[in-house]
């Protein structure tokens, strides 16, 4: 049987809560050999962090009002499709030839990846799938995809294992996917293992960019990443809220507006 950490451990019990709803105390004691006092501890520091919900002999998943948000990809492609477009090109353009850049999963960070054509020397580090794909194209840059577990609604990895990898890498410029953001709640995903995973990229980035379209404002998800001072500029549409900008700007956060091919 692994080794696993609390860390791990406590991940792998989300994960099984995500794919059967619920979990009983003696089912995981068993899984992971460890007692039943310990599994408690587990699902009480989980629940005081609202990860998931006790009940009788076990846990069991929160139910999520907005679980919608957190659509397949080929879904999500379809989504303003200008905007990203748009917004891709900019945040290319922030990019200087010989970076070390890291980019997150989603499809407003693919097209990042699809306006690289004007650099000769760049080394990027992804957690999506589509996006190192779409990188190779150039057939010149240094391509590095982290492990882990593969989600399949983002094509993307998260869990430990990605989390232990991108802490290898210390990267000049991350560009970051958003769901949600507001001043108040900050950023926040559908998934507590991409929140995780985001919160470790920050953390070995010189600059962090978030990049997302107007219609993921006023919005709040499941996990917190991370407050919008902790972010460094923030690339979006015309249509992003000029008070959000104001705020944003009057806090040291540069916000960078894209403009719309006709």
């Amino acid at each position: 049987m692994p080794n696993f950490s609390t860390q791990e451990r406590r991940a792998a019990i989300l994960r099984l809560i995500d794919r059967q709803n619920s979990v009983s105390v003696s089912e995981l004691s068993r899984m992971f050999g460890i007692s039943e006092v310990s599994i408690r501890k587990d699902l009480k520091t989980m629940q005081r962090a609202n990860l998931l919900m006790r009940n009788r002999g076990g846990a069991m998943r929160i139910p999520v009002a907005d679980d919608a948000s957190d659509m397949p990809l080929d879904t999500k492609i379809y989504e303003n499709i200008r905007e990203k477009s748009g917004i891709g090109k900019l945040a290319a353009s922030m990019i200087c030839d010989g970076d070390t850049v890291m980019l997150d999963s989603g499809t407003t960070t693919l097209e990042i990846a699809k306006n690289l054509k004007w650099f000769n020397r760049l080394t990027i580090v992804t957690n999506a799938i589509n996006i190192a794909l779409e990188i190779k194209k150039y057939n010149r840059f240094n391509t590095i995809l982290l492990g882990g577990h593969i989600r399949n609604t983002s094509l993307s990895v998260v869990g430990p294992v990605a989390e232990q990898n991108v802490r290898s890498f210390y990267c000049d410029k991350l560009f970051l996917g958003v769901d949600s953001f507001s001043m108040t709640d900050g950023i926040s995903t559908p998934n507590i293992e991409e929140a995780n995973l985001n919160r470790t990229m920050m953390s070995m980035a010189r600059e962090v960019i978030a990049v997302f379209d107007h219609t993921k404002c006023y919005k709040r998800n499941f996990v917190h990443i991370c407050m919008p001072n902790e972010l460094d500029a923030i690339v979006s549409d015309r249509k992003f809220p000029g008070k959000l900008k104001a705020e944003l700007q009057g806090m040291g956060v540069d916000v960078h507006i894209a403009n719309l091919e006709e």
